[in-house]
């Protein structure tokens, strides 16, 4: 052999035996072998295999604990209160706990491993949670950049309160080797149970919505797991202030139109304001003023911030939290009391609540689901 192939030649076979000693050295190591994780005192007690994180175990278990970003730990949903002891916080949970969380040892079920036996408590309104079988059958464009897609469920049924939402499986495609998770609001009517509607906004680089937009077509079945989410109309006779832009429009019209339907809680007034940047970016509008004239206690306030001449706009314009802040100081009545609702980014989401809290809203009568 020339000398000159020797080198490489012995460099290669170094590597393949330090790899084979890794991986021999991780199966000892990181073999937890079956592990207990017991459930709310008792109430329900899963023999599973350890190594994995608390969240995929339990939903390989078939018990799915909410997570907006799919198991990478920025979204801070997936709280479990965890009663035996699994080691210290890591960074990566404490800026989502706050002190009382990280006094009582919640923490976040995507960033801990199942390890060895493990005692937790969970909202037992999770165990009927399900994974869902759903068909792509119909796909539109709402915007240049939010699709309206229906699944259909087929002989199963989904049972939701408007507000909530479900997590599409996206699968391993050319970004991404692995399947991951994303939350999205669902739009569609709870009293059509056998489908659900979800607006998906494209969002540059994003692996879930680059897969809805290029990669999704009717006739596709995908994997929904839900429902999920604290995020709905409460009961009250206090006027109903409403803020979204984009795709931020889903459980909106998932409660206005259940609202409608049902003719629920008719000493409400609502007001709903909808900001986007050209007329482009807007949609449903008739589908609001239809509801507008079904439903008369039913105000829309659609808002542009940045109309183009072309748009030949009549609407209000301006940012939305300032079109809210007048509105609230001209045209909304306070004697009933006012409470907000709220749906976007998180910067749309405090600034909100900066204007709603300034006109004496109490800020625990603010609600929203924040997607990271």
């Amino acid at each position: 052999m020339n000398s000159f192939l020797i080198g490489p030649a012995v460099s290669a076979a170094i590597t393949m035996v330090l790899a084979l000693l890794i991986t021999i050295i991780d199966k000892l190591v990181n073999n937890y072998g079956v592990v207990t994780i017991d459930i709310n005192n008792g109430k329900k007690k899963l023999e599973v295999k350890g190594g994995s994180p608390l969240l995929l175990t339990l939903a390989g278990q078939g018990i799915f604990v909410p997570s907006a970003c799919g198991g990478r730990g920025s979204c801070g949903a997936c709280k479990v209160k965890v009663i035996s002891d699994v080691g210290p916080h890591l960074p990566t949970e404490l800026p989502y706990l706050s002190p009382d969380e990280v006094k009582q040892n919640v923490r976040l079920s995507c960033q801990i491993k199942v390890k060895k036996n493990i005692d937790i408590e969970l909202p037992e309104v999770l165990f009927n949670v399900k994974k869902y079988k759903a068909r792509v059958v119909s796909m539109r464009n709402v915007t240049y950049d939010i699709k309206e897609v229906l699944f259909e469920l087929g002989n199963d049924v989904i049972q939701f309160a408007a507000g909530q939402y479900v997590q599409l499986v996206v699968p391993p495609y050319d970004k991404v080797k692995e399947s991951v998770q994303r939350a999205y609001s669902m739009s569609s009517i709870p009293s059509d149970t056998r489908h659900v509607e979800l607006l998906i906004r494209l969002v540059p680089g994003g692996i879930a919505t680059t897969w809805v937009h290029t990669k999704l077509a009717v006739g596709m079945t995908v994997e929904l797991i839900g429902p999920f989410g604290e995020f709905h109309v409460h009961d009250t006779p206090k006027t109903m202030i409403c803020v979204a832009g984009g795709s931020g429009m889903a459980p909106f019209k998932s409660m206005l139109y259940d609202i409608a339907e049902r003719n629920l809680y008719p000493d409400k007034e609502i007001w709903y304001f909808f900001g986007a940047r050209t007329k482009k970016d807007m949609f449903y509008l008739d589908e609001m003023d239809a509801l507008q004239k079904k439903l008369s206690r039913f105000h829309f306030v659609p808002a542009l911030s940045e109309p183009q001449p072309d748009d030949k706009w009549q609407g209000e314009t301006g940012i939305i939290t300032d079109v809210l802040d007048r509105y609230i100081k001209e045209h909304i009545g306070k004697d009933n009391g006012l409470e907000g609702y709220l749906c976007g980014s998180p910067g749309m989401i405090n600034a909100c609540i900066k204007v709603m809290t300034a006109h004496g809203i109490r800020e625990n009568e603010i609600y929203f689901d924040k997607f990271a």
